[in-house]
């Protein structure tokens, strides 16, 4: 914890996005930051061919460029998901475009999808296919793109060869008009396209899970919709969600009206009855992963509840420091076993229905 708090103290004392850089460079170096917490049994969960060790993932964001998914490994993620990534390389919107909202635990980014292309991170995840464990690519499309679902064609065709998983990001709202694709006319064809796409490619490549990203901010008839399409594609799965547009109940006035998308502990609950919801619609098989507000094993916990086989983080470790998922897999293991549940999926929906009547504010 004392480690966690200099940490934090030193990298808060540089503007966000630097300290973001120093990060990655930290993990670059290789060196142990932290204890990794120890295998159980009671965590490993298996979904669309993969072996998780434990349910936990790094969002993506954090790394996006591909630059340190095994270093993320070796913190006690059970996956970690890098990107968005897109064809060409683009350098985003204008800085400052990261802010901290310190007295709500959360952080508005309007960055748009700043990355190095296709290239650059297919040559990094090449260069590590042998090293193990499971590293989802998110795709999505360049900003000035005259075919957007094209992109994603070109992210399944490029990724689909060296990814655990891909994700298809159609809920940033930090690039123009990307949001409009999970409208269901748009959805149809986008999703029927990638995954033909897939289905062209070669050996194992042709059965990469691929999982759809929405956004928090959809309402029930355009859930439906959603879960709808999923069904009729066949999508492996939904992550719930992205950051919200939403500004309900924040304290921090300084930064609060700063256009992007708001992440870490005020997502919480919109995510999470987001996630109930869309649960509900898509029955028992269909694979979710909760985002949005993680930042202790009760929070993942409430997310396993309302619905995820899966959960991931970012912001949370941007407050609680290295060490936050280690803490959280060790914290989801004395879980397991204080309740006598030989897999947490076990409790996996026991709390869907609570969490769907909720306002997701």
């Amino acid at each position: 914890m004392l480690f966690d708090w200099l940490g934090r103290q030193a990298l808060f004392a540089f503007d966000p996005e630097t300290a973001h850089g120093l990060s990655i460079a930290a993990l670059k170096t290789g060196i142990p930051l932290c204890p990794a917490p120890a295998a159980n049994p009671r965590l490993r969960t298996r979904l669309r061919g993969l072996d998780f060790p434990n349910p936990l993932g790094m969002a993506a964001g954090f790394d996006k460029n591909a630059e340190v998914p095994d270093a993320l490994l070796r913190l006690g993620f059970g996956f970690a998901e890098v990107g968005t990534v897109t064809p060409r390389p683009q350098p985003g919107n204008p800085r400052p475009r990261i802010f901290r909202l310190t007295s709500d635990r959360a952080v508005i980014n309007r960055l748009g999808f700043n990355n190095e292309g296709h290239d650059a991170a297919a040559g990094r995840l090449r260069s590590r296919t042998a090293a193990g464990g499971i590293v989802g690519v998110n795709i999505g499309a360049n900003k000035d793109s005259p075919d957007r679902v094209a992109d994603y064609e070109d992210g399944v065709r490029r990724f689909a060869p060296l990814a655990s998983y891909l994700t298809v990001n159609v809920s940033s709202p930090n690039t123009p008009g990307l949001r409009a694709l999970q409208g269901r006319e748009q959805l149809a064809e986008l999703l029927t396209r990638v995954v033909a796409t897939r289905a062209g490619l070669d050996g194992s490549a042709r059965t990469t899970p691929i999982f759809l990203k929405i956004a928090p901010d959809l309402a029930q008839p355009e859930l439906v919709d959603i879960a709808a399409e999923v069904d009729a594609k066949d999508i492996d799965g939904v992550i719930v969600s992205n950051t919200t547009l939403s500004r309900d109940g924040l304290k921090s006035l300084a930064h609060a009206a700063e256009q992007g998308g708001l992440s870490g502990v005020p997502l919480f609950q919109r995510s999470t009855a987001v996630l109930a919801r869309l649960r509900l619609l898509v029955g028992p098989d269909r694979v979710l992963v909760g985002a949005g507000g993680v930042a202790t094993t009760q929070d993942a916990i409430e997310k396993i509840r309302a619905g995820a086989d899966l959960v991931q983080l970012y912001t949370g470790m941007i407050y609680e420091g290295p060490a936050l998922p280690g803490r959280i897999v060790r914290g989801l293991a004395k879980f397991a076993e204080a309740e006598g549940v030989q897999s947490l999926r076990d409790i996996r929906d026991s709390g869907s229905a609570r969490w769907a009547a909720l306002a997701a504010s």
